[in-house]
């Protein structure tokens, strides 16, 4: 009796250190490049350098920088922080829109290749989505970023 309470308990235990690695997980897959569906632009998501518990987005192309003249663009703009991943997504932070200059609230989900960027004011509710699109590289255009 004690023995195959010992195996329950085992078996308990190691599912449960299952989906604690499913969890953090899935907080991962929002990580990589991001294309934007107007391809006008591509996004770099990954842990911030200074709170790498959170998930910061950098503009890694603009399609503004490829033209000939370039123009400056939003290369190496920080556009994403969010500090929470809960339910599924990344929350409790702000999204910078470049076309307007502001600020908003800000969630983030992603599932493969897919991703969906919201902005909003208030609750989730009272906002845009911008969806995007997995690439495995970026576009040439963008000057390197300066530091």
């Amino acid at each position: 009796m004690i023995r195959r309470a010992s195996v329950n308990l085992l078996v308990v235990l190691a599912m449960s250190s299952l989906a604690t690695a499913a969890s953090a997980d899935d907080a991962t897959v929002a990580n990589g490049l991001w294309l934007s569906a107007q391809k006008d632009g591509v996004v770099e998501l990954k842990p911030c350098a200074e709170e790498p518990t959170a998930l910061c987005g950098t503009v890694v192309w603009d399609k503004d920088a490829s033209v000939s003249p370039p123009k400056p663009g939003d290369c190496g703009l920080r556009i994403v922080k969010l500090k929470r991943f809960d339910d599924g997504a990344w929350r409790d932070g702000w999204i910078h829109d470049p076309r307007e200059k502001k600020n908003y609230k800000g969630m983030i989900r992603a599932k493969g290749n897919e991703m969906t960027m919201r902005a909003y004011i208030g609750i989730a509710v009272l906002g845009k989505s911008e969806d995007f699109t997995r690439v495995d590289s970026i576009p040439a255009g963008c000057p390197p970023v300066q530091k």
